[in-house]
């Protein structure tokens, strides 16, 4: 073969060979893309799917962080034929976030019972030490809360803060302020007249089978009781 022709012919092969790897391969934008899809469809928690009424039912909203996402599906479960039970699509968070979104996920329906709480993530401390919510920042928030939850003419029915155990943790937080968080919650609920659903004194006695180790979170027992004691709760403020 004529030298120049074949090195001519050399060269289209190894311009064409990255074109067909590619072609062969999927560029790794769409496969990070895919990947991050599937992890977000595995993370997808069942308590977050959309309730469809059932008429004639009472309509129950659940408020708060993923405590009260563990607790969901039991509190569904326990009040099947009773209540429609709906919960925020989302970790509600600090009561910062909650100041900022209470308007979207109370929605223009009517509710009968609000069961909410807000607590965990106020007293995380960031990186600067300081806490996410402060006290006195939190009892502000809380007062905006509740003037708004008590607008809807529901029942509104607050959970206190389920306990933080000792040492590190992460993200930390520290096992005394739960106490502190607490005690401003009831004063604001008191004041009021906001009815208390007490899940820290409910869980405490079982806290060595129902909770992680080294973790404010619980497993699917601990979830199960929380979620008996808030049932009974929803059902005292929907016989009132």
């Amino acid at each position: 073969m004529n030298p120049a022709l074949k090195l001519a012919l050399l060269l289209a092969l190894a311009l064409a060979a990255p074109l067909v790897a590619e072609t062969k391969n999927p560029p790794a934008k769409k496969e990070a893309k895919t990947t991050a899809v599937k992890r977000a469809a595995k993370k997808a928690s069942p308590a977050m799917e959309p309730v469809q009424d059932v008429a004639g039912l009472p309509r129950v909203l659940l408020i708060g962080d993923s405590i009260s996402i563990g607790y969901t599906l039991p509190v569904r479960k326990a009040l099947e034929g009773k209540a429609n039970v709906h919960r925020i699509p989302t970790n509600g968070g600090p009561t910062k976030n909650g100041t900022a979104n209470l308007a979207k996920w109370l929605g223009t329906s009517k509710w009968d019972v609000i069961h909410f709480n807000f607590g965990l993530h106020d007293l995380r401390h960031m990186e600067d030490g300081k806490r996410q919510v402060e006290p006195a920042d939190y009892e502000a928030n809380l007062r905006t809360i509740v003037a708004a939850l008590k607008k809807t003419g529901a029942k509104v029915v607050f959970a206190t803060t389920t306990p933080v155990p000792e040492g590190k943790l992460s993200p930390p937080r520290t096992f005394g302020d739960v106490a502190i968080y607490n005690g401003i919650a009831r004063k604001v609920m008191e004041e009021n007249g906001v009815a208390v659903n007490d899940l820290n004194a409910a869980i405490t006695p079982t806290l060595k089978q129902h909770q992680n180790p080294n973790d404010v979170h619980f497993n699917a027992a601990g979830s199960e009781s929380l979620g008996q004691t808030v049932a009974k709760a929803v059902l005292g403020a929907l016989g009132k």
